[in-house]
C-alpha cells in the first residue's frame, strides 16, 4: 500500500455533502480526504463503523479527560452517548447519533446545548480520472452560545488531530473489503 494511501488531506468541504448546507453560520467547518485502496468498500456506514471503532489509545484519553470537563457544564459526555448506542439496536455509530444514510454517505452528529454537529463519511463510488477513490470525513458546527464558541476554540486543534489520526489508523490497519459491506 502506498504511503498516499495512508495521507489524510485537508480538502474543502465537498459541495455534494449533504452537511455543506447544514446550518446558516458555521463555527467550525473542515474536511480530510483519505485515499482507499483497490478493492475496497465504499460503504460508508461500514467505514464509519470501522473508523471510530479503530481510535488510538490516546483519543480514548483525551476523550476522558473531555469528559470530566464537560460533564461539569451539564454537557454531553462520551460515555453517556456510549450507553445510548449500546441501548440502541439502530441509530447510532458508536457516540454519534446516525442523523441520515445515502449509497455514498452518512451523517453522523449530535445535538446539545452549546452546539449542534455533523459528520459526514463521504466516498466516491466512482474511481476518479487517475483511477483513485477516496473516503471524505467532514465536520460541521454550529454553536449556541458563548460557551459552543469557547468550547470550539479550545477542541478544534484537538479535533483536526483525531480526524487525521482516525483516518491514518483505519488505513493502515487496512479498510474492510467490499465483500464485507
Amino acid at each position: 500500500m502506498s504511503t498516499q494511501q495512508h495521507r489524510a488531506t485537508p480538502v474543502s468541504l465537498p459541495p455534494e455533502s449533504a452537511i455543506s448546507g447544514a446550518y446558516a453560520t458555521t463555527n467550525l467547518a473542515d474536511a480530510y480526504s483519505i485515499e482507499l485502496p483497490p478493492g475496497a468498500s465504499t460503504n460508508p456506514e461500514l467505514l464509519a463503523r470501522f473508523i471510530f471503532s479503530q481510535q488510538a489509545p490516546w483519543v480514548s484519553s483525551l476523550m476522558a479527560v473531555r469528559d470530566t470537563v464537560v460533564g461539569r457544564f451539564g454537557l454531553k459526555t462520551a460515555k453517556q452517548l456510549a450507553l445510548l448506542g449500546a441501548e440502541s439496536t439502530t441509530g447510532r455509530v458508536g457516540i454519534f447519533r446516525i442523523y441520515g444514510t445515502s449509497p455514498t454517505e452518512v451523517i453522523l452528529g449530535e445535538d446539545d446545548k452549546h452546539l449542534d454537529f455533523r459528520l459526514s463519511v463521504l466516498c466516491s463510488n466512482q474511481s476518479s480520472a487517475g483511477g483513485k477513490r477516496h473516503l471524505t470525513l467532514s465536520t460541521v458546527v454550529h454553536c449556541h452560545n458563548r460557551l459552543g464558541r469557547l468550547y470550539i476554540l479550545v477542541i478544534a486543534p484537538f479535533h483536526r488531530l483525531v480526524v487525521q489520526s482516525n483516518l491514518r489508523r483505519a488505513a493502515r490497519i487496512g479498510w474492510p473489503m467490499a465483500t464485507e459491506a
